[in-house]
């Protein structure tokens, strides 16, 4: 039976058209796959589609929450996308509702590459001072920007003037976020490129907690540095020395599991087990690498480790004055690829938000029950089901230079045939 002619003239025209729709970085002209579902599904297919893939917070769909229009007002001007959700939990008799209102940033740089660096990082200011100013109009209590936010991410380059950017923790972008703090009574974390000055001038990727009245309640610095692809951030810093570290604000206790430490269980359990309601996973990724990954990592860590988790990348293409390589067998290119922003949160009922733009700056805002980080924490019992004490063991036997892995073999393997 022959097949039916395919109409390749149509599906090549499609294709060309989904490409061409992608290059600015939406999803085949929409600006997120949530976005482009809700636009092509029939309503009762969207709705099915939409409980698979972003779960449901106490059997139903997450509500969004009405901002004021100010925030609106600010979204509409200064051209960024602005999305607001709510997580609830279940009323409980003994214990308030204890919720906060938490929020993500995600932005491009503001200039090119080749302008001069202060004016690189006073634009970035400006850019990023209306979408502060909204989530403080939105009553936000944390904020949380991407990683290296004050910068190009230029780790790929491996040319050390961009080391220009470090600061120390008390610098310029501390003291320009402090102002915000007090006057939002918010809490701000703040990823930068850190310069140590009293240890010899080394470099770090930090993230700086700026409590709600301005102080600087503390640090966190990134504890998995990765070796893949152009991310060739060993050539600036190396694996973070300040533990797991839980703060306790005014508004809970969060913690921060920067970008490349996503894809360690291990990071994301320490954070727990230290009590962590939030954790912040401010990121800088592209999309040829690791976008099948990324709404999978950080709800599986929320789900895993019961708390609540805000996913943070940057959005754009940012192309730097001299090709580079990275050892892979690519040809020298000059940018790192697209960065797809899709910023969410995470519930540890398997809930989530839908993603921000993929292609335009943004701030998502939600409220969250931390009650619900008990609630789960009862119902599934995955702290008392844990095994602990095994896992203990395998890691320290691990870590011994004779350690022989618990492999038991089928001795029909290595029996020799008659």
């Amino acid at each position: 039976m022959e097949k039916p002619a395919q109409n390749t003239d149509a599906q090549n025209g499609q294709v060309q058209e989904a490409t061409k729709a992608s290059s600015d970085g939406s999803v085949c002209g929409y600006d997120s796959l949530h976005h482009l579902l809700s636009e092509n599904l029939k309503p009762h297919l969207f709705q099915e589609v939409n409980r698979i893939l972003l779960g449901l917070n106490r059997g139903k769909a997450l509500e969004t929450i009405s901002l004021p229009e100010s925030a609106k007002a600010l979204s509409s001007g200064h051209n960024f996308d602005l999305q607001a959700f709510c997580f609830l939990a279940d009323k409980e008799l003994l214990r308030e509702p204890r919720i906060v209102r938490v929020g993500l940033i995600q932005n491009s740089i503001a200039l090119p590459t080749t302008a001069h660096f202060l004016d690189q990082k006073r634009a970035i200011f400006e850019k990023l001072r209306p979408i502060i100013d909204a989530a403080g109009a939105a009553g936000v209590n944390v904020l949380c920007l991407q990683e290296a936010w004050t910068m190009p991410f230029a780790f790929c380059t491996r040319e050390k003037r961009w080391c220009e950017f470090a600061e120390p923790v008390d610098g310029e972008s501390t003291r320009f976020l402090q102002d915000f703090a007090r006057m939002y009574n918010m809490v701000i974390i703040s990823p930068i490129l850190e310069r140590d000055v009293n240890h010899g001038e080394t470099l770090w990727n930090t993230a700086v907690i700026i409590g709600n009245n301005g102080n600087i309640i503390g640090k966190h610095r990134k504890n998995h540095i990765p070796r893949v692809g152009d991310f060739n951030e060993s050539t600036y810093y190396m694996e973070g020395n300040t533990g797991h570290p839980v703060f306790e604000t005014a508004y809970g206790k969060i913690a921060v599991n920067i970008c490349y430490g996503r894809h360690h269980s291990l990071n994301w359990l320490a954070f727990g087990l230290n009590g962590a309601e939030i954790v912040f996973n401010p990121s800088a990724t592209v999309g040829e690498l690791s976008e099948p990954m990324w709404p999978i990592e950080a709800r599986n860590a929320a789900i895993a480790n019961s708390y609540f988790v805000g996913s943070i990348n940057r959005v754009g293409t940012e192309v730097f004055p001299n090709p580079f390589t990275s050892g892979d067998g690519k040809p020298e290119h000059a940018d790192f690829g697209h960065f797809y922003g899709s910023s969410h949160f995470s519930a540890p009922d398997a809930s989530c938000t839908p993603s921000l733009s993929r292609h335009r700056d943004g701030l998502l805002i939600s409220d969250v029950d931390l009650n619900l980080c008990r609630q789960i924490k009862d119902k599934w019992g995955f702290r008392m089901t844990a095994r602990y004490e095994l896992y203990a063991d395998l890691l320290a036997q691990y870590l011994k230079p004779d350690f022989e892995p618990q492999v038991i073999s089928d001795p029909l393997l290595h029996k020799k045939s008659p």
